[in-house]
């Protein structure tokens, strides 16, 4: 088997997650990378080799050179612009999630895959995490009965220094984070649920970031640049964003088409860091304690049960690889959908949900609290993607 030549664009924060896609003589190898910047471009030949093409943006990557494959690493604000070429050169494509920061850039990006079968394939590793998949084998399973409600709190101890130094606390740039960092949660909760969410409201505060007046233009730096344990209290902080207007705490209620009910908090002043997931079924729940390996999902299924007593304990399992070894299984499920399609685990309708909820989350918190309606995507392009991107025999163009 012939190694995929892998293209990379984008090579910051989250360009290692490229590194899984390195394999030569095991079936895929980067080729080239993108990016603008001379330190990137130097990252890149320490971890490729001197053999990797360094260009300076996706138009050079794909006026010069072939790959079978694009990995989109970008910042959130760039994924649809970048994918919208990619797509169109018939170039199966990988998105970092979120998918986009607007709806519209979501909905086109499906109508041009569809339009020109170009496989779309869409970062959201939380899907293999162990955590997840275990949590999510348990509702499946039935033991708890049929998914009635979910909680999820988001706890995100570092927040100050991961989103509140760059373009992440921009609103022009991130739209909210609901969607860099909501994003993982709401797909959850949607996969948990086996539905998506067609009414959202919200309320949510810039509580304490935006009182923080040391402020600094940090483009010239990158997160462990700048990151540091001891800033603590987050009232402490120092070197924020020159733009902070995005807000550091939010709650959504949402009810999905299948009747579930859904919650989700995220706090990003807190100190400690973990996601805590709770779902309520009609015979049981079940709740994690700790999301990372060796931690545990506690179940609940009788009235014998308190607190600190579940009736079983499942221990969660230990996985080699960032976030909990789903970054790994994430490039290996792409590697495979890119040269041979098919079913996928990650979705790109669920990727289009999970932002359409952030981004209406994020409207109704900033307009009162407002319940929002979601337009659903239209049943053609759902059963196209969902039934694993593969041209019908009927082929035509479907507006999203």
């Amino acid at each position: 088997m012939s190694d995929l030549k892998i293209g990379v664009v984008g090579f910051g924060a989250r360009g290692g997650l490229a590194r899984h896609a390195h394999q030569p003589g095991e079936g895929s190898r980067v080729t080239v990378v993108a990016d603008p910047t001379p330190r990137s471009k130097d990252s890149a030949r320490e971890l490729f080799g001197d053999d990797v093409a360094t260009v300076d943006d996706v138009d050079q990557l794909l006026a010069e050179h072939e790959v079978d494959a694009v990995m989109i690493l970008t910042p959130d604000f760039a994924h649809a612009e970048v994918a919208l070429k990619t797509l169109a050169a018939g170039i199966p494509t990988f998105s970092e999630k979120p998918m986009a920061i607007r709806v519209e850039d979501t909905d086109a990006m499906l109508a041009l895959a569809m339009e020109k079968r170009t496989r779309l394939f869409v970062g959201h590793n939380m899907r293999h995490m162990p955590v997840i998949r275990q949590m999510k084998a348990i509702v499946d399973s039935g033991r708890i009965g049929r998914v009635r409600a979910i909680w999820c709190r988001h706890f995100v101890g570092t927040g100050g220094d991961f989103y509140f130094k760059d373009w992440h606390a921009d609103r022009s740039k991130a739209t909210s984070l609901l969607l860099q960092k909501g994003a993982h949660d709401i797909d959850v909760i949607h996969w948990l649920a086996g539905g998506y969410t067609r009414r959202v409201s919200g309320i949510g505060d810039l509580a304490v970031y935006g009182d923080v007046t040391d402020r600094r233009d940090n483009s010239d730096r990158r997160m462990w640049d700048w990151y540091d344990e001891d800033n603590w209290p987050p009232t402490e902080q120092k070197e924020l964003n020159p733009v902070v207007d995005v807000e550091d705490i939010s709650m959504l209620n949402m009810t999905l088409d299948n009747g579930v009910l859904a919650s989700y908090e995220q706090c990003h002043f807190t100190p400690d860091y973990w996601r805590n997931y709770t779902v309520i079924g009609d015979a049981g729940r079940i709740e994690n304690m700790g999301d990372g390996s060796g931690d545990q999902i506690h179940i609940w299924e009788s009235r014998r049960s308190g607190p600190g007593r579940p009736d079983a304990v499942e221990v969660i399992a230990r996985a080699d690889g960032g976030h909990g070894g789903a970054d790994p299984s994430l490039v290996a499920e792409f590697l495979r959908f890119a040269r041979e399609g098919g079913i996928t685990d990650v979705s790109v309708i669920a990727a289009r949900e999970a932002v359409a909820t952030g981004v209406y989350g994020a409207e109704s918190i900033r307009n009162g609290g407002v319940p929002y309606d979601i337009p659903p995507v239209l049943a053609d392009v759902v059963e196209y993607f969902d039934g694993g991107q593969q041209a019908p025999q009927n082929t035509r163009t479907v507006a999203v």
